[in-house]
């Protein structure tokens, strides 16, 4: 279980406040977080995963006080962490990424099984560079077999559906669900999508900063599309 106390951030030496005493726990299946661009959504993804230090506040990890390791400490623990922009490796290939990921080195057929989870064709990517050869939303779904080869406790996706407009969101959901049935972990993931907020078993609202509301999928989903119609009608 992940467990944030108190989580505040700033920016420009403090000039910039981000996060505003942010307090969540996250045990449930899949928890989607939400809310306006700017509102900090990222910079938290980023804080769990370790990549940014909180300025303020503790997290836990299945008790552990995580606040002070840094992003390889974490992926030893159990937390992936999915960019929204994927990273390029120059001289890496596919398949040495994700034996990175698994953390040994996989058979072509592993490699085959994981990038055919999320719409690959293997053959035609086992062997090529992580490189500016690839498209944005090619590195994605790559970047996302790389978390299912890590298999860990509890993996945080910035935006995946981001770049994969020709996959559809039903297979999406569906590795998403694959990796819970593997893991028997947690997926926190940040996004705007109505069809990934429908599977949240807990949704979470960010709004400048701060959370707005959270609750179950029926508790606070109805009034974010009304929210939103509103603001459609309204612009």
């Amino acid at each position: 279980m992940l467990e944030l106390q108190h989580i505040s951030f700033a920016a420009d030496d403090g000039n910039k406040e981000i996060l505003n005493d942010v307090s969540l726990t996250v045990k449930e299946r899949f928890v989607a977080v939400t809310g306006p661009n700017g509102s900090g959504k990222s910079t938290l993804a980023k804080i769990i995963a370790g990549i940014l230090q909180p300025t303020e506040g503790k997290i836990l990890f299945n008790g552990e006080d995580i606040t002070p390791l840094s992003v390889t400490e974490r992926a030893r623990r159990g937390i992936s962490y999915a960019f929204q922009q994927p990273v390029r490796f120059k001289g890496i290939t596919v398949k040495d990424l994700v034996s990175l990921a698994a953390g040994r080195k996989i058979t072509v057929g592993e490699a085959c099984t994981y990038l055919s989870e999320v719409g690959l064709c293997a053959r035609d990517y086992i062997d090529r560079e992580v490189n500016a050869s690839l498209s944005g939303g090619e590195l994605k779904r790559i970047e996302i077999a790389t978390v299912l080869a890590r298999g860990t406790a509890l993996s945080v996706f910035d935006e995946p559906e981001a770049g994969i407009d020709l996959w559809s969101f039903q297979n999406l959901i569906s590795v998403f669900e694959k990796m819970h049935q593997k893991t028997q972990g947690s997926i926190l993931i940040i996004s705007h999508q109505e069809r990934i907020l429908n599977i949240a078993d807990k949704i979470v609202v960010i709004a400048g900063g701060r959370i707005e509301k959270q609750g179950t999928r029926d508790e606070v989903l109805p009034n974010l599309l009304a929210g939103r119609v509103c603001a459609a009608l309204q612009n």
